[in-house]
């Protein structure tokens, strides 16, 4: 039976902003669909110790003063969040999702925060099978003008999102894509070509797609880790690239405000290109560099 016909784990985290270093959870959704069975589905609000900023509110709709009044105590749910999951990956079912790597590693951190054992622990260092629609996508249609977000990827494919940004709407959609990816896999290449028929190699784009379908779970998994780390490379180059653009058009503006603005973002570029990781589906723990209050002198 091919991936995607299986048991399937919707996973999504609404969070306080996209820093998995140091943002916190507010919502989580896991849910379980088993084919012939009613869809699970355990959803979660955290009554965060920290203010949720303005912006990431205007996302997902969550206040402060809503997480805290209906919430439940952080490590409450994220022990519940990361049970789940270990259940459903060492049954074998995959979880699935978008951008998986912001999820998981924002977890990992909150759990690590709150001295409970992390997913890799749970599951001794394998975080597999996992299903990320996102790294796939790119991979299988690389060129496709436009946006790579959920909401882009359920207009492609023609799924319904009933509420973007909402922990478990995403969570489902996602698994739509990954369902609808699956069955273009298997179409007949007549049926593909004509699907793609704008674009400029549509046999090209069908063979890709075709590819998936021979995949086990264990192969399509271990595909997404090397498309992942050269979705990320290519990441990193781009924005390096545009960091020289930047400070070659600052070197030839008289300008001075306009050569400093140029000349920071093109700062600001390197920082990015240089936080890029290639580790799917988590990045990497790193233990904070001690400071002068912990680490001590020497004479």
């Amino acid at each position: 039976m091919s991936w995607h016909l299986g048991p399937l784990c919707p996973f999504d985290i609404e969070s306080t902003g996209v820093d998995v270093e140091n943002d916190r959870v507010v919502t989580a959704t896991v849910a379980r669909i088993q084919p012939g069975r009613d869809t699970q589905i355990r959803s979660h609000l955290i009554a965060v110790d920290v203010d949720i900023p303005e912006g990431a509110t205007a996302v997902h709709g969550i206040t402060t003063e809503h997480a805290r009044a209906n919430g439940k105590p952080a490590r409450e749910v994220l022990d519940a969040v990361a049970a789940d999951l270990a259940d459903a990956l060492a049954a074998g079912t995959p979880v699935v999702g978008c951008n998986l790597a912001y999820d998981f590693t924002i977890l990992d951190r909150e759990l690590r925060r709150h001295g409970l054992p992390t997913l890799e622990d749970r599951l001794c260092g394998w975080i597999t099978p996992v299903i990320d629609v996102f790294v796939i996508d790119k991979a299988v249609d690389r060129y496709r003008p436009g946006g790579r977000k959920l909401v882009d990827l359920c207009s492609h494919y023609g799924v319904r999102i009933d509420g973007a940004h909402d922990a478990e709407f995403d969570a489902l959609a996602a698994a739509r894509v990954a369902y609808r990816i699956g069955q273009r896999a298997h179409m007949p290449t007549s049926r593909l070509v004509d699907l793609y028929a704008d674009r400029k190699y549509p046999d090209r784009l069908a063979k890709t797609l075709q590819s998936l379908a021979s995949m086990t779970l264990t192969e399509l998994h271990q595909a997404q880790i090397g498309w992942y780390a050269t979705q990320a490379e290519g990441l990193a180059a781009y924005w390096l690239r545009q960091a020289n653009e930047l400070e070659h058009l600052a070197g030839r503006t008289a300008d001075d405000a306009e050569r400093e603005t140029r000349l920071a973002d093109a700062e600001d570029l390197r920082r990015r290109a240089e936080t890029v990781t290639t580790d799917w589906p988590i990045r990497p723990w790193r233990e904070p560099a001690p400071t002068l209050s912990t680490a001590g002198r020497t004479a």
